[in-house]
């Protein structure tokens, strides 16, 4: 059984027993060290990490070249319309196609227009 989630940037899927067995180990969120301004220094809050290859691993076993034919591809899983609207097609026709660096660059993207809800296994 997979869970879809429906929105204009949608379509990241998920196996939900292997969400729930490989999220109890996991930490996909935490607080990024130095998260906080420092104007004397230039720098900006930095924010909370995601760990992509956590997500990946819940999301298609960690196989970033995953193509399946459920038309959802590479390792974050990602539809065609949430890799074109996340400006994926700068990389590759197809997030199987592209490189780990690459579909986590696209992924950030895609996590700014629609927040980590996109990725079910982020929530776990």
């Amino acid at each position: 059984m997979h869970r879809h989630h429906n929105g204009p940037a949608a379509g990241i899927r998920v196996g939900a027993g292997l969400c729930a067995a490989v999220s109890a180990s996991l930490v996909l969120l935490c607080a990024a060290p130095g998260a906080q301004a420092d104007p004397a220094r230039g720098t900006a809050p930095t924010g909370p990490r995601v760990d992509w290859n956590a997500i990946a691993q819940c999301e298609s076993s960690g196989d970033w070249q995953a193509n399946t034919g459920n038309g959802h591809y590479g390792g974050l899983q990602f539809t065609q319309s949430s890799w074109r609207a996340a400006g994926g097609l700068r990389y590759a026709p197809r997030a199987d196609l592209a490189t780990r660096s690459e579909q986590i660059a696209t992924a950030k993207r895609l996590a700014r227009i629609q927040g980590m809800g996109a990725w079910t296994c982020a929530g776990r």
